[in-house]
Order: structure tokens, then C-alpha cells, then sequence
């Protein structure tokens, strides 16, 4: 279990460096580059130093450390909550900034910057993390830094198969993303936590579950095993086409594309009041005063 214990000193030290260049940029760079490039950078640095760390537990605790599969999902569950609380408005997902410009909440020149720093992010955090295991600080990162060099692709099913997978985990974390971004984070991020805990239990051992393409590309894209070609299909074109998905189902249309509703009719806001119908008998009519006040029941002379 000291394994265990250096990889958790790890990802609380990791949460830590991340947060001060958080506070530091806000503090130093103005709010556009604040948003668009260093808040993107530390999130996907954050992000992949953990998910590597973390896969190296799940796949060799089992059998080197001590520990189950129990352990590494309650770890996830914890590192997902904990990442989705203190990214401070990134993403650190491709996807999702381009489902952000699909609904015009983010301009083509902010999308492009994010991407770029996401990219970034991730590549930095995954080469600080090699090195990190090369320090073999634990049997289980010697082991690691044994095996690093000669690692296999994560795609283990067919390519069609692979690139649905990607696609469908992409899909359901989208929608839940949809449904509960404008909720409170109370209940935003144990939600998407859990979905990343199952997903990643339930898709991993086909494609490893990443549906973030800058993760994948930093993580598995240098492995054998798989052609440029095969990776781009499965963890690029797979995710892009669950997030449009998920987008289109949710929302009905594509409003960066076109305005027009495709799967639901727009409902009028106003609600037309209809006209009350009451049974009036002769001998309850209301008669109708004459000039000068006088009405038709007054005697007459």
C-alpha cells in the first residue's frame, strides 16, 4: 500500500501546482487570456497527469500493489469530483469547447485558443509525468517505467466497434453535461463524476474510455499497435460525432449551424384564453337601461 499512498501525495500535490497557476494567472494575465489559455492549460495538465497516474494503477495495482479494481473506481470517482470543482469555468475537453461554440457561447478565435492550450496541457502533463516515473519512486512506477517505452494501443476491439464506443461514451457524458450545466455544482459535478466512473468501468476495456480527444492524443496516440489514421477515428472522429449527437437530440437543432428546430415543435410562449360559454335563460337577460337612467321595469303612468 505505500505505492498507493505516493500516487494519492501525488495527485494532492498535482491539485495543488494547478491551483496556484490558476490564481496566478488570474492575478497576472488579463480575463481573455486567463479564460481562454491558462485555465485550458492547467485543467488539461491537471487532468492527464492524474488519468495517467491513475491507469497506472488500475492496471498494475492488482497484481503489484495490493489493491483492487474497488479502489481505482472509488479513486476516480474522487479525482472527477475533485477535478470538476476546481477547473473555474474550463473545459480541458475538445468537445466540449466545440459544443460551446455550436451554441454560440464562444467565438471561433477563443474556441481555437482553448484547443490549442488544451493541447498543450495535456502534452506538458504527460511527458512531467514520465518523468516522474522515471524518479521509480515506488515497484509500481519502476514497473511502469519498465514498460512505458513498449506500451500497446489502447483500442482492444475492432476499429467500427472502437469508434462507437468512443462515440457513445462521448454521447451520454454530453447529454448529462447539457442537462446539468446550469445547475448548482452541489449536484453538477457527483453527477458527471459518476458518469465518468461509469463509463470509464463499463467502456474501458475496449477503448479505454477517454472521450477527450487531447487526453487520448497525449496518452495513447505513441503507442503500437494502431495506425495515426485508426487513432484519429476512434478518439477524434468517435467523441466529435456523440457530442454533435448529443447535441442535436438535446437541443433539437445545431444553432451555430441553423436556427430551425429538426426534432421538436416550438411551442407558442402565449397561451390564447378561450371564451367561456354559460347557458342564459330568456327570464335572466339583463335589460338594458334607457337614456336618462331610467330602466324598462318602471311603472307607467
Amino acid at each position: 500500500m505505500d505505492g498507493l499512498n505516493v500516487s494519492i501525495a501525488f495527485f494532492f500535490l498535482v491539485f495543488g501546482v494547478c491551483q496556484v497557476l490558476r490564481w496566478l494567472s488570474k492575478r497576472l494575465l488579463s480575463p481573455g487570456t486567463h479564460g481562454c489559455l491558462a485555465r485550458e492549460f492547467a485543467g488539461s495538465f491537471q487532468l492527464c497527469m492524474s488519468c495517467l497516474e491513475l491507469r497506472m494503477l488500475m492496471d498494475i495495482g492488482p497484481w503489484s500493489g495490493g489493491f483492487g479494481l474497488d479502489v481505482v473506481l472509488t479513486l476516480l470517482f474522487l479525482l472527477s469530483a475533485v477535478h470538476g470543482a476546481s477547473l473555474d469555468g474550463a473545459s480541458a475537453n475538445p468537445t466540449v469547447s466545440l459544443q460551446e461554440f455550436l451554441l454560440l457561447e464562444s467565438s471561433l478565435a477563443a474556441t481555437a485558443a482553448k484547443l490549442l492550450a488544451q493541447g498543450v496541457g495535456a502534452g506538458t502533463g504527460g511527458a512531467v509525468t514520465r518523468l516522474y516515473w522515471s524518479w521509480e519512486l515506488t515497484q509500481l512506477h519502476f514497473i511502469q517505467s519498465l514498460i512505458a517505452p513498449e506500451c500497446s494501443s489502447s483500442i482492444r476491439t475492432s476499429l467500427p466497434h472502437a469508434a462507437f464506443v468512443e462515440g457513445s461514451c462521448s454521447f451520454l457524458f454530453h447529454l448529462i453535461l447539457l442537462k446539468v450545466r446550469q445547475s448548482h455544482p452541489l449536484y453538477r459535478v457527483p453527477a458527471l463524476a459518476a458518469t465518468v466512473t461509469f463509463l470509464t468501468y463499463t467502456a474501458g476495456p475496449y477503448t479505454g474510455a477517454f472521450f477527450n480527444p487531447a487526453l487520448a492524443t497525449a496518452t495513447t496516440f505513441h503507442c503500437s499497435g494502431s495506425s495515426f489514421w485508426d487513432y484519429i477515428q476512434v478518439y477524434w472522429l468517435g467523441p466529435l460525432a456523440g457530442m454533435l449527437a448529443a447535441l442535436l437530440l438535446f437541443q433539437g437543432n445545431i444553432p451555430r449551424l441553423f436556427q430551425k428546430n429538426l426534432l421538436y415543435s416550438q411551442k407558442s410562449k402565449y397561451k390564447v384564453p378561450k371564451a367561456k360559454v354559460t347557458a342564459q335563460v330568456d327570464g335572466d337577460k339583463p335589460q338594458k337601461k334607457r337614456k336618462g337612467g331610467k330602466s324598462n321595469s318602471e311603472p307607467r303612468a
